[in-house]
Order: C-alpha cells, then structure tokens, then sequence
C-alpha cells in the first residue's frame, strides 16, 4: 500500500517579520498545498496508518499522511487551525525538553543563526575565529572541516552546508554547544530562553491539540543525533520523551517515532520496538510501501515536493 508521508516544519509568514530568511513554508502557500491535498489525495490518521502495518485494515487509494516535525508554535498557531477546519488530522512531534525546559535546541539555533544574515560569509568568518580558538586534539583545523564539509546539498549551497554541518554535529558536542552559544548571541539574541519561549508549542496547546483529534508522538528529549549515542544514552533520550508524552495524554502503547535528523540504528531500533513502538519515521525521500518497508523506516517527502 502507497502511502505519501508529507514533512513540515516551519509554518509562518515572513513579510515583515525579523527573520525572512528561515525556510519556512507561508500560510497562504501552506493554505493552497492543503486545497492540492484535498483535490488528489485522502488524508489519513495515525491511528489509520498503525492499523495498516498491523494488517488489521488497508490504506485508501492515494493515501496521505501529514507530519509537522520540531515542535513549533507556528504548529498550534498556524497549522492546527487550517486542519481542524478540513476535519483533518496532523501529527505533531515536539522534542520533549523544548517544550517543558523552554531549552532552545542547537538545530534551532543554527537555523537562525542562518536565517540572520543574507550572506553566510559574516558566520563562516566567526566560525573559523572560534575553531581556531579551540584548536586542539578534538578540534581540526578550519580548512580540514572546509574539505569535509563544504559540499552543496539538495536544497542548500556548499557555504550554507558548512555551516550547518560544524553546527549541527561536526564538531565535539561539549566545544559545539560553546560555539553556537556564542554565535547565537552575536547574530540573534542574547536571551535564548526567551526566545525558546516564544519559538515552540506549550504543553497546554498540545494537550488541546490531542483533545482536538491531533496526534503527538515522540522526537525524542533533546533533538539529538541518536545514531552518535551509546544504547544506555539512546534508551535515556527514548524514555524521558516518553514520560513527557504519557504526561501531555499522548500515547504510549503503539506509538509512533519520527528521529532527529532521521538518524537511527539497529540498537535504537530493537530498543524502540521493545517499548512498543509501532512505527519510525526518516528523511529518506520516497512514497511508503506499507507492508513492504520496515514500519520503523518509513521514508517522506518534503513539502516542497509538493505543489504550493
């Protein structure tokens, strides 16, 4: 069985806001792409999809599955109430400490460091001031990074790449944390916590959002590169967010995972699987065979795959 697995992440207008460089997906657009969907596809539930891989019902002709990934507030704002007009479902996947700790997460961080200059030369210059800060045994050279990581990707350009690649994991977490803390401050702001405060959905507004028919699922505790991590620190990371999940009323008993960064391993996995988990979901970009993909590497598309 087909299935079209479409990713969101940011849903927000960008005219007149402080930061019109984030890759956003516009209301309106997001609005029209809701019209296209309901013209060649039919949406269906998480619960649809959980009882598809357990052979317990098939999926519809054109069966598509809608998922916002991170946690946003632009999610409760924005996209919450365009679904529950159509009487659609979304599923929603909030790391757990960015909603209960307001800690803004290092992804989110690079994502408006970027989004804080329309020219990246300005951070790769103050990356390359701080690498050389912290040059040593854990730390390369900046060229050596350059060589590594400077490579265009499928929507972004090498400089962009870069930056997001040293940010992201291509450096020490202890000396990466630093790094980005104090490029966060000169680019964007100097009071993460408030903008965390700001940048992602509350508890309360995803408990109306599941007493509203929509689901939330796990994206782990911290938004971390899981595949990095050893089992016990893998099996923390699962458990915390599923206190944080059991404690908001989402489920817990066939649930479904979406890893950040669709990073994953065989460890993971078999640990995941062992508490129930029913189904995972990555960043391989393709349609969904239900019955023929492992339920736990289900692939998706982007919404710019889609017409908007």
């Amino acid at each position: 069985m087909d299935l079209t697995i479409v990713t969101y992440h940011y849903v927000r207008d960008l005219e007149g806001s402080r930061f019109p460089g984030i890759k956003a997906r516009r209301v309106s657009e997001f609005r029209k792409q809701l019209d296209h969907i309901e013209r060649n596809y039919k949406v269906v539930r998480a619960e649809d999809v959980i009882s598809a891989i357990r052979g317990e019902r098939d999926l519809p002709d054109k069966a598509l599955w809608l998922t916002f990934d991170d946690g946003y507030a632009d999610h409760f704002k924005n996209a919450f109430p365009l679904l529950r007009e159509r009487g659609w479902q979304g599923s929603f996947f909030p790391p757990a400490r960015s909603v209960l700790v307001r800690e803004l997460l290092d992804v989110n961080k690079s994502h408006f460091i970027l989004a804080s200059q329309t020219d990246p030369v300005p951070i790769i210059n103050s990356l390359k001031t701080l690498i050389l800060e912290y040059q040593g045994p854990d730390v390369q050279n900046f060229d050596q990074y350059w060589q590594q990581y400077a490579k265009a990707s499928r929507y972004d350009g090498p400089e962009v790449v870069f930056i997001k690649r040293m940010l992201q994991g291509g450096i020490p977490e202890a000396i990466r944390t630093e790094l980005l803390d104090k490029l966060f401050q000169k680019f964007v702001s100097v009071d993460p916590r408030s903008f965390a405060a700001d940048l992602y959905v509350s508890s309360e507004q995803l408990r109306e959002m599941i007493s509203s028919g929509m689901y939330v699922g796990s994206h782990g505790d911290r938004h971390l590169w899981l595949d990095q991590l050893d089992p016990d620190k893998q099996k923390d990371e699962i458990d915390r967010s599923l206190t944080f999940l059991n404690g908001i009323g989402a489920p817990t008993s066939n649930w479904i995972m979406c890893y950040p960064y669709g990073a994953n391993n065989a460890s993971l996995r078999n640990y995941i699987r062992a508490r129930d988990c029913a189904a995972g979901l990555t960043v391989r970009v393709a349609i969904a065979a239900v019955g023929t993909d492992d339920p736990l590497l289900l692939p998706r598309i982007n919404t710019n795959d889609m017409p908007h």
